[in-house]
């Protein structure tokens, strides 16, 4: 029994068999999990999918509708993704892509030296536009609306 810490090379081989066992998952998921009743039964399964699709379909477009619009567009998009690929491969494929994406991404923007220039960039953009504000204010003053007078 391991009650004390693990080594690096021990941590990198659970990490690595950890992926390989959630792309073998990935690979085995690809088709329709539509109930096996369903599938057995041509005319059912092909209704099954045009339901499917349709609901995803206004699933996506609400996602669309909510990006300019306040609401979660981008979730609710990807919610519609979701709901085509329990039964599209094309769309398993798409979120499977979208997923190692974002996960690039999120190791990128954890990358120490990444983290470093985007606080400094922040700060130096905070600076600037604090220098903006000072400037207006000490030009032109804080006049607020309720205090303005017919001219």
């Amino acid at each position: 029994m391991n009650t004390g810490s693990s080594e690096p090379g021990e941590v990198a081989a659970v990490m690595s068999d950890r992926a390989e066992t959630d792309e073998a998952a990935d690979e085995r998921e690809l088709g329709s999990r539509a109930p096996e009743f369903v599938k057995a039964r041509r005319m059912l399964h092909l209704s099954w999918q045009v339901g499917v699709f349709v609901v995803g379909l206004a699933v996506v477009v609400a996602g669309i509708i909510m990006l300019p619009l306040p609401g979660p567009g981008w979730v609710v998009i990807f919610g519609g993704m979701a709901i085509w690929a329990t039964e599209f491969v094309w769309a398993q494929l798409v979120l499977r892509w979208t997923k190692r994406k974002v996960t690039e991404a999120a190791q990128r923007a954890l990358d120490p030296e990444v983290r470093r220039r985007n606080i400094i960039l922040t700060s130096i953009g905070l600076v600037v536009i604090a220098a903006i504000v000072g400037f207006y204010l000490w030009k032109f003053g804080l006049v607020m609306p309720w205090k303005i007078e017919d001219q």
